[in-house]
């Protein structure tokens, strides 16, 4: 590792993506940190993504653009490609927050194995929301893999994970697979520093709310695995009258 400035590699994942991909490059390419390694992968675009990914080239250490299994079939390939100490996903229509974000979060490091930090969420009449405001179950404790029974309350956009113990994707799962990973990582992390800052601003419509009933189920099946059917089962009951709570409150 580099001794002062850890390598970070940045992973776009995109596909047609013309109409969004530069805000994200521009975000990337403005970062004042002096040790990033910018990769893209692009899943054979039909549209002029690629010519404004060209636009920028000089700033970006590899571009792939091939046909993939979808979106963490891709970021399996980021993962296979980074060089990087650390590895962060900001995909086209995600944003960094400000160009010194990275090195507000890199200012203290101490080689953390997962560090985390807080996400803007742009909805869709363009309105900025803290992320946390739309968790019906935030995560007021300290992180760890078993607070993720509580739900993935900080979004893959805030979080740096040491590439040493990134484990691939897991294909089976279509929608929620980064609720997995997640899961995987934090079990792996000794070390865990939350930044209290903000990181990215992101645009609300995902694949998993865009296939909430399946991605619901995904997210059933992947908290029985790591936690058990009984308090799987609890924790969504809890979780639920949590919700009906606040919305009775307001």
């Amino acid at each position: 590792m580099h001794p002062e400035f850890p390598k970070i590699s940045i992973i776009t994942i995109c596909y047609n993506a013309a109409e969004t991909i530069e805000k994200t490059i521009k975000s990337v390419v403005a970062q004042d940190y002096p040790n990033i390694e910018y990769i893209i992968i692009d899943g054979k675009s039909k549209d002029d993504t690629l010519t404004i990914v060209e636009q920028y080239r000089a700033h970006i250490a590899l571009v792939i653009s091939e046909p993939d299994q979808g979106i963490y079939d891709a970021m399996n390939k980021g993962i296979d490609h980074a060089s990087g100490d650390y590895i962060w996903y900001m995909h086209a229509d995600d944003q960094i927050y400000a160009p010194n974000t990275l090195s507000l979060i890199m200012a203290n490091h101490q080689y953390e194995d997962f560090i985390y930090g807080k996400a803007l969420l742009i909805d869709e009449a363009g309105n900025e929301r803290s992320l946390e405001t739309r968790k019906p179950h935030p995560n007021d404790r300290e992180l760890s893999w078993k607070t993720m029974k509580q739900g993935m309350a900080i979004s893959h956009q805030a979080m740096l994970i040491k590439r040493t113990i990134a484990p691939k994707y897991d294909l089976a799962y279509r929608y929620v697979a980064d609720f997995d990973w997640l899961i995987r990582v934090l079990k792996k992390s000794t070390t865990v520093r939350d930044t209290g800052v903000y990181w990215c601003r992101f645009a609300e419509g995902g694949i998993s709310t865009q296939h909430r009933v399946d991605s619901l189920k995904e997210r059933f099946a992947i908290l029985q695995k790591h936690f058990g059917l009984i308090p799987t089962i609890w924790q969504h009951f809890l979780i639920s009258l949590k919700a009906l709570k606040r919305g009775s409150i307001r």
